[in-house]
C-alpha cells in the first residue's frame, strides 16, 4: 500500500503512472516476503547473502532499470529508480539496501554510459542479471572525502594496468565479483591523471585485507582491500584515460540521490512507526500521542520529510531530463542525513526506555541513520561542493 504522504500526491505533481504502481507493488511484496523477514539474522551474522538477494533482484527486472536493453536492461525512465530508492528505504535495516543501491546505483553507472560493449558485456550484463556482485572503490586509509588525494597506482605495463595500493570502507567489498576502482595512471597530482577501472576479484594480488566491524549497518560487510601487483587489461578501463575522477564525480551525483531517497522513505516509515507505537503505548492514563508537545513534534517531522521527499523528485525530474544535479543532489543528501538523525533521535526519545534496547527497530535505526551524514561525502564536503556551486568559493577552488 503507498503510503499517506505519497497517497496525497496527485494530479500534476504526481510523477508516478499505473506501471510505477506495479512496479513498487511487485518490490514491497519482494522486500516483505524476501528479505525483511531474514534481517535479525542477516544483522547478527553481520553479512547479507548478496549473490542470493541480488540474483532475485535481477530476475525482477530491478537491477538495470535505466541501463540498455543491450546489456539485460529494462531501458526505464529515472522514476522507476525513484520507486526502487523509496521501495529499498522501507526494508528494516539499512545495511542490505545499501549493499543493494552500491550494486545498482553506484558502481555501475559509468560503466553503463562510458564502458565499451566489449567491457559491458562482461560485467555490466551479469551485474544487471545478479550473476555478479559489483562494488565501488575509492576512498582510502589517508584519502577520504578529500579524493584527489587518492594514491592507489595503476601503472601501465604493455597492454596491463598493473595496480598497487589499498581501499578501505568498501561496501560490498567481502562479497564482490568485480570493483568499480579510481586510481592514478599518471605521476601528475591532484584530481588529474586518474581513471576507473573493473578489477575483477578473482585476479591475484587481489585481497579483502579485513572484514569491518561498524556502529551500524551490521547486515552490510565494509572492507579494506589491497592491491599488490594486481595485472588487468587496458581494456578495462571505463572511458578515456585521465577522466576517472570526472566520471566518479558524475556516479557520486546518483549515488547520493539514491542514499538520499532510500534515507527520506525510511525516515517516513520510522516516524509512522513512532505514532503507532505512541497511540498504543499509555502514560498517565492517556496515550502518549495525546501530548500536544509529541504530536506537535511529530508533524514537524512529517513536515520535513514531505519537503525533502518533493526536493528529491526535483532531483529526479533534473536527471530524467538530462540535467547536471550535483548542486541539489549534494543539497539532497545533506539536508537528508540531517533529518535522519532528528528523526532517529526523536523516535529514541519517545519511545523512551524500549527504545533503547535492542531488542527494538528503534535502536537499530538510531544506529543506522548516522551513516548517511557520513558515507558517500561527508556534510562539509556537500557544503563545500554547494559553496562552489554558488559562487562563495573563488574560481580556482572549483578543482
Amino acid at each position: 500500500m503507498v503510503s499517506n504522504l505519497q497517497a496525497q500526491t496527485t494530479g500534476y505533481l504526481n510523477p508516478f503512472s499505473a506501471e510505477h504502481a506495479m512496479f513498487r507493488k511487485t518490490l514491497r511484496t519482494f522486500i516483505e516476503r524476501e528479505i525483511n523477514p531474514h534481517v535479525d539474522a542477516w544483522e547478527e551474522a553481520e553479512i547479507w547473502p548478496a549473490h542470493d538477494v541480488l540474483k532475485k533482484l535481477g530476475d525482477l527486472g530491478a537491477l538495470g532499470l535505466t541501463y540498455e536493453a543491450e546489456y539485460g536492461g529494462m531501458e526505464a525512465d529515472y522514476w522507476y529508480t525513484v520507486v526502487f530508492g523509496e521501495e529499498l528505504g522501507r526494508i528494516d535495516c539499512a545495511g542490505v539496501p545499501m549493499g543493494i543501491a552500491v550494486h545498482s546505483d553506484m558502481a555501475t553507472p559509468a560503466l553503463a554510459q562510458w564502458g565499451t560493449p566489449e567491457l559491458k558485456r562482461q560485467y555490466l550484463e551479469p551485474a544487471i542479471r545478479g550473476d555478479m556482485v559489483a562494488a565501488v572503490a575509492v576512498t582510502e586509509p589517508d584519502a577520504g572525502s578529500d579524493v584527489a588525494s587518492i594514491r592507489t597506482f595503476a601503472r601501465l605495463d604493455g597492454d596491463d594496468y598493473v595496480i598497487n595500493g589499498a581501499k578501505l570502507y568498501i561496501t560490498n567489498g567481502v562479497q564482490a565479483d568485480w570493483i568499480c576502482l579510481l586510481a592514478r595512471t599518471s605521476d601528475e597530482g591532484g584530481f588529474r591523471g586518474m581513471s576507473l577501472i573493473v578489477v575483477p576479484t578473482s585476479t591475484p594480488g587481489f585481497r579483502v585485507s579485513r572484514k569491518l566491524k561498524k556502529l551500524g549497518n551490521h547486515s552490510s560487510d565494509t572492507a579494506e582491500l589491497s592491491f599488490e601487483d594486481v595485472r588487468v587489461p587496458v581494456s578495462n578501463r571505463i572511458g578515456e584515460e585521465g577522466m576517472g575522477f570526472i566520471l566518479q564525480m558524475q556516479q557520486f551525483q546518483k549515488e547520493r540521490l539514491i542514499g538520499a531517497i532510500m534515507g527520506i522513505s525510511g525516515a517516513e516509515r520510522a516516524v509512522r512507526r513512532t505514532i503507532d507505537y505512541l497511540k498504543m503505548r499509555q502514560t498517565f492514563g492517556r496515550p502518549i500521542i495525546d501530548n500536544q508537545f509529541v504530536h506537535f513534534k511529530l508533524v514537524e517531522l512529517i513536515t520535513e520529510i514531505e519537503m525533502q521527499r518533493q526536493f528529491s523528485y526535483h532531483c529526479a525530474a533534473k536527471i530524467a531530463a538530462g540535467e547536471d544535479v550535483t548542486r541539489e543532489a549534494s543539497m539532497a543528501k545533506l539536508k537528508v542525513g540531517r533529518l535522519m538523525r532528528e528523526v532517529a533521535d526523536w523516535c529514541m526519545q519517545f519511545h523512551g526506555g524500549i527504545g533503547y534496547m535492542e531488542e527494538t527497530w528503534v535502536s537499530r535505526y538510531y544506529r543506522d541513520a548516522r551513516l548517511t551524514s557520513i558515507g558517500g561525502g561527508a556534510d562539509e564536503i556537500m557544503l563545500g561542493i554547494i559553496a562552489k556551486y554558488e559562487g562563495i568559493l573563488p574560481p580556482r577552488s572549483r578543482a
